[in-house]
């Protein structure tokens, strides 16, 4: 009965945290081997917040985020966001890739580099991550305990609302990194970026990555006004870095540099970078400057990913040009050292298996066009979950290209999708398919249909692809239902 509770309050986040979080510790408190569980005690106190990543996207709107309650909860911890020099990238598509390759270029030249992104694959602590090193279990758990009894009282004021679980995720990595004694910290915006809990920085740089349709619900219908909430990053005086964008959302991000004062700095004219060669997991790009090593090699597939890689590579020089030391050298190792999985990440050779967290329509599209270049004349089979607050439709309207089995599931995600509902929309579209009921089913259907030569794609959500990464290398993941 405890545990059926805990599965019902941990999913709803509506528990009340100062009940049987006390009945937990206490049952812990008696038990030899509490030590073991502590982790999980943080993460179930953690996720009795309103967890805005797990409800559903129609329910959410604009007005549930306050920069208030993160203002609020920063000053209580003496403002540790603004004490280390910070690189904010937000964006629909590849800002977490970029936020990588910088961070990574940083780590290389010396500087202790905080990383702070979202989602994670396998465990909340991805999320918050020292030179490319997660935080271990203990430490996430004592930041949680140290930042509860503030969370408890401004839960209690309830002047501008209630704690958000990303709002304290957020709190925790600027602490961490501030009293770890980051000389950088690289910040990935959650959603959107106007109203995000990471727009209290005071940034060198900021970064605007290729924006699309996403969580339209909450930003807008119209790439314009996504743009106008991606924009709400720039800060007055603080260049601005942005990849290639359709003309009305670059419309919007250079009005917004123009009343900020902002330096406008578009990635594609400060240097041309085109793809050399590739193998399965890495591609040779060629850089054409001369404040850059002109060749480097970066462990991801894409056109796309040549795109992010000079994003990262401008926002260091930009970063170089306001005075910070770093070497060709750095530049070539941050790249060919960087790790940011689920990105066409190949998780088997034979057959060959790969996952790619593409969610909405655009990222789909990238994805197909990306096989088709580097990976062409395979049978495509391809395994796919979808979350419910995505553009389902054209997600599958792009998937269904070229696909020659599709195999549809479903995320452990409450987001997630009927797979009988995309097994319909793939079948209006004339593909053959096979239903399964979760990731691991279908992964492990799709390597017992696979034959010689035959490439299996895991796709339409990165917790799919995450799910088909824990069943392929056999990572055992952090089950929130449990807690």
């Amino acid at each position: 009965m405890f545990v059926l509770l805990l599965n019902v309050t941990v999913e709803l986040g509506i528990l009340i945290a100062a009940t049987l979080p006390n009945k937990l510790i206490q049952c812990l408190a008696r038990n030899p081997c509490c030590q073991m569980f502590d982790y999980n005690q943080a993460l179930y106190k953690m996720l009795s917040l309103t967890d805005l990543e797990r409800v559903s996207g129609q329910t959410q709107s604009t007005g549930r985020y306050d920069l208030r309650r993160i203002t609020t909860l920063l000053h209580r911890l003496g403002n540790p966001h603004i004490q280390i020099p910070t690189v904010h990238v937000a964006g629909t598509k590849g800002k977490g890739s970029t936020a990588a390759m910088i961070a990574s270029i940083l780590s290389a030249q010396g500087y202790t580099t905080g990383l702070f992104t979202s989602p994670h694959l396998h465990s909340f602590r991805e999320r918050i991550q020292l030179d490319g090193v997660p935080i271990n279990a203990s430490g996430f758990a004592e930041l949680i305990e140290r930042l509860w009894p503030e969370v408890l009282t401004m839960n209690a004021q309830a002047s501008s609302g209630q704690v958000t679980t990303f709002e304290l995720l957020t709190a925790m990595a600027f602490l961490h990194f501030y009293e770890k004694g980051a000389d950088f910290q690289v910040i990935e915006v959650g959603l959107g970026g106007r109203l995000d809990s990471t727009n209290v920085v005071l940034p060198e740089v900021s970064v605007i990555t290729s924006i699309s349709l996403d969580h339209t619900k909450i930003l807008g219908a119209t790439l314009r006004k996504i743009a106008a909430e991606k924009a709400g990053i720039i800060k007055p005086h603080t260049p601005i870095v942005t990849s290639p964008q359709r003309p009305e959302a670059m419309g919007v991000l250079r009005k917004s540099a123009q009343a900020n004062n902002a330096p406008f700095i578009l990635a594609a004219d400060e240097c041309n970078v085109t793809p050399v060669s590739h193998e399965l997991s890495s591609q040779l790009i060629n850089v054409s400057s001369t404040w850059s090593p002109s060749y480097l090699s970066i462990p991801f597939l894409g056109q796309h990913q040549i795109e992010n890689a000079t994003t990262a590579l401008v926002t260091t020089k930009t970063l170089i040009e306001k005075g910070f030391d770093i070497s060709h050298d750095s530049i070539a190792l941050g790249f060919s050292k960087v790790s940011w999985p689920c990105r066409m990440e190949v998780l088997s050779e034979e057959p060959l298996f790969i996952a790619d967290g593409a969610h909405n329509p655009y990222s789909a599209k990238i994805l197909q066009q990306a096989i088709t270049e580097y990976i062409p004349n395979h049978r495509l089979i391809i395994l796919v979950g979808l979350s419910n607050d995505k553009n389902i439709s054209g997600i599958v309207d792009e998937l269904a290209k070229g696909a020659d089995l599709v195999i549809p599931t479903k995320s452990r995600h409450p987001r997630a999708v009927s797979p009988l509902h995309i097994s319909k929309l793939f079948t209006q579209k004339g593909a053959k398919t096979v239903t399964t009921q979760s990731v691991e089913e279908a992964t492990n259907y799709a390597f017992s249909e696979a034959r010689a030569g035959d490439l299996i794609v895991a796709t339409g959500s990165l917790f799919v692809a995450a799910e088909a990464r824990e069943t392929i290398l056999n990572i055992s993941p952090e089950r929130y239902d449990f807690l």
